[in-house]
């Protein structure tokens, strides 16, 4: 076993080969210069090292296929199921894609090339051209059969779309269903889930809508309800991963890596992140505004400034938890645009209760070091500024998603930045109301 954030050589891990597993291989492979890594993978068994090469994620798969143009390699990607291969290709540069899907058999990059044509992060795009369906005429014993057969072909056996002479989806029937039906049954007297999504949807919501759905797979239908691939549970655990991780790394004011962390260069890193800094730092200038605008405020009474961290951080802090909240329940479909007042009418009344609370905390501190007069305009500074972070948490998400902009995309720092600043216009309102300065 390798030490903690000691990086493996090729004698190091051709000699664990043996011995280690798949996801122990896997982790070392990521951890490797780019250039180790092409010589280490050739020399996995070829049967290994499918699965392996499976495992390590679509960016670094498509360095593999650009580093090892042998043989070997191109078989290896020849087996991936259609909807893996096009992930892959999507990591590689446009040169490299047309040369390796050139060397793909025919009837493979047909497959390919058609989800090629889908738009990226749709369903059709990730969707698998590869399936099993089923008619309703037939009989559950034949039925039966009929997946076996597929499944001899290479199909795995699972819940099937049921479709019509032309092509026409008219439902899912569970496996478990079949085989508990009357053998001479017809599959379509049998009960048939209605879940589907057409090619345009996004990728997300196929996603959710599949592991709502309680089947194994998910019909991709055309315009005209025509059956043309489906997205299997793995499928839909994968892309929910990789919205996931975006969702966080966009809610943190980056962009999301879409590879592991230590294969990620400095230089890559460093990009990922700097587009949103500048944009938080040209936000930020509202606050030197402000504070600009109240400079005479501040001049006749200096303790107002000992307080403005502690109002940045609570606003900020009180914005992250409510935006965090709405954008999880957007994208899990537990909350809808159709909820807007509701939202922010809960959202509001948080904000109040939470304001209160805190302002009642640091009422007699404030008012034992700075009098009565100060610790007044502190707490309802904190009351004001709760009620405006967790309405705009919740409101701008809200909107984001109206107008097909990633909820995600309206950060938590960049919330907070706005927040901030409207945060310290109320506070020196109140100061100028209650202090006469």
């Amino acid at each position: 076993m390798q030490e903690p954030g000691v990086r493996p050589t090729i004698p190091d891990i051709t000699e664990r080969l043996a011995a280690a597993s798949d996801d122990e291989v896997v982790a070392d492979l990521i951890r490797m210069a780019r250039a180790e890594r092409a010589v280490a993978f050739r020399l996995l068994p070829k049967d290994r090292a499918a699965r392996i090469f499976d495992a390590l994620g679509s960016s670094i798969a498509s360095e593999l296929v650009v580093d090892l143009s042998d043989r070997h390699v191109r078989e290896i990607f020849e087996e991936l199921a259609p909807d893996d291969q096009t992930m892959i290709i999507d990591e590689m540069p446009a040169g490299v894609a047309n040369r390796v899907l050139r060397d793909l058999p025919e009837d493979r990059r047909a497959d390919t090339m058609k989800l090629l044509g889908y738009s990226k992060e749709s369903a059709g795009r990730r969707m698998s051209p590869v399936y099993s369906s089923l008619g309703p005429d037939l009989t559950a014993a034949q039925a039966l059969t009929e997946l076996q057969g597929q499944a001899s072909r290479g199909v795995p056996i699972a819940d099937a779309p049921v479709v019509d002479s032309t092509r026409g989806l008219l439902g899912v029937v569970r496996l478990a269903t079949l085989i508990a039906a009357d053998p001479k049954q017809r599959v379509g007297e049998l009960p048939l889930g209605g879940a589907r999504v057409t090619t345009d949807v996004d990728q997300e919501l196929a996603a959710q809508t599949l592991l709502r759905s309680g089947v194994d797979v998910l019909p991709v239908v055309d315009a005209e309800n025509r059956l043309v691939g489906v997205i299997t549970e793995d499928d839909a655990l994968h892309i929910d991963d990789l919205e996931s991780d975006e969702d966080a790394a966009l809610a943190g004011g980056s962009t999301p890596l879409r590879r592991p962390y230590l294969a990620s260069s400095v230089f890559s890193l460093a990009s990922k992140r700097v587009i949103w800094l500048l944009v938080l730092l040209v936000a930020a200038s509202l606050t030197v505004g402000v504070l600009d605008a109240f400079e005479s405020a501040l001049e006749s009474m200096v303790v107002l400034s000992l307080f403005i961290p502690l109002l940045i951080g609570t606003g900020g802090n009180t914005g992250a938890q409510s935006v965090t909240t709405v954008v999880r329940a957007l994208s899990t479909g537990e909350v809808r645009f159709r909820d807007f007042f509701r939202v922010a009418f809960t959202e509001f009344r948080t904000g109040a209760l939470l304001g209160v609370v805190l302002g009642a905390a640091v009422f007699v501190p404030v008012t034992l070091f700075a009098g009565w007069q100060v610790a007044a305009v502190l707490s309802l500074s904190l009351v004001g500024i709760c009620m405006l972070a967790t309405t705009a948490g919740a409101v701008i998400p809200l909107l984001a998603s109206r107008v097909g902009v990633d909820p995600a995309v309206v950060s938590s720092p960049f919330i907070s930045t706005i927040v901030d600043a409207v945060g310290l216009i109320l506070y020196f309102l109140i100061a100028k109301a209650i202090l006469g300065i």
